[in-house]
């Protein structure tokens, strides 16, 4: 097993009030594997992947993580994550432990990821979305990290270049024996690109397994609300979309019992019980 999370609480105290956004979740990514993580926003997920890399300050942080991997990690918007004044060579060349062969092994990572050795000269905003979310990967691989972390990173993208960008992450996981943690909300890209799937809500992972058994047979009725939702193609054009009535309530303030039981449409009265035991449809 390359990382083990047990029992995961992230808590922030601020003026007095507490807010738990990470609330005791328990996981795994095993090696050479693609897992992920599935949400609405404000779920926890991306606090849950910063926590395994220690980028959360100003936080109490319990449980367990084991393992200790060399993690890269590539954020929904290149944009924003890429320095606007610094070329792509500078900025691949500072994830690089050593000078010797600098510039051969630049052209090497652009090279990997679909990408004409002259865009090293490029700044970022001479190249397009999908080409800066290339950058961002090649700089992932310069760490040559175990576990790549991709936090929604199709988010600004098109829909062509969603694709593509997936596809190249899948392949570069593949040849070079990375995992990969995917922080979504997109069930199809679970659906094709993921192997185990861990379904996020309120701060707790409701539900878990792979994907073929997850999304087969969900059993969480958080779950069977997002597949719902998924739009269907065989479905006449003017069919209503679906949804979940409601939206994710704050850190501060979680409901008693399961956290989804406003917004659940099989809820019973124990559902919102202070001692609740669990769904009952699991």
């Amino acid at each position: 097993m390359l990382v083990k999370v047990e029992r995961l609480r992230v808590a922030f105290r601020s003026e007095g009030r507490l807010s738990v956004p990470v609330r005791g979740i328990s996981f795994d990514v095993p090696r050479n594997s693609r897992v992920a993580i599935v949400g609405e926003s404000g779920c926890g997920k991306s606090l849950t992947s910063l926590a395994l890399g220690g980028f959360v300050e100003r936080a109490e942080i319990s449980g367990k993580i084991s393992g200790s991997p060399r993690i890269a990690y590539i954020f929904q918007n290149p944009m924003q994550s890429l320095n606007p004044v610094m070329r792509v060579e500078a900025q691949i060349g500072e994830c690089l432990p050593e000078r010797c062969g600098r510039k051969e092994r630049i052209a090497n990572f652009l090279k990997d990821v679909g990408l004409r050795p002259e865009t090293a000269r490029k700044y970022p905003c001479q190249l397009s979305g999908g080409q800066q979310q290339r950058v961002m990967i090649a700089m992932a691989l310069a760490q040559e990290p175990e576990l790549l972390v991709a936090d929604e990173p199709t988010t600004a993208l098109d829909v062509t270049n969603q694709r593509e960008v997936l596809d190249l992450i899948a392949r570069v996981a593949d040849e070079r024996g990375m995992s990969v943690l995917f922080i979504t909300h997109n069930l199809g890209l679970v659906a094709r690109y993921s192997r185990f799937v861990n379904v996020m809500y309120a701060g707790e992972i409701v539900e878990s397994g792979t994907v073929d058994a997850v999304l087969r047979s969900p059993r969480h009725p958080y779950t069977q609300g997002l597949l719902a939702a998924v739009p269907r193609l065989d479905l006449p054009k003017d069919s209503p979309l679906a949804d979940i009535p409601g939206t994710v309530p704050p850190p501060w303030d979680w409901p008693k019992g399961c956290a989804f039981h406003p917004r659940c449409p099989k809820a019973r009265p124990a559902c919102s019980a202070p001692d609740f035991a669990g769904c009952p449809e699991m």
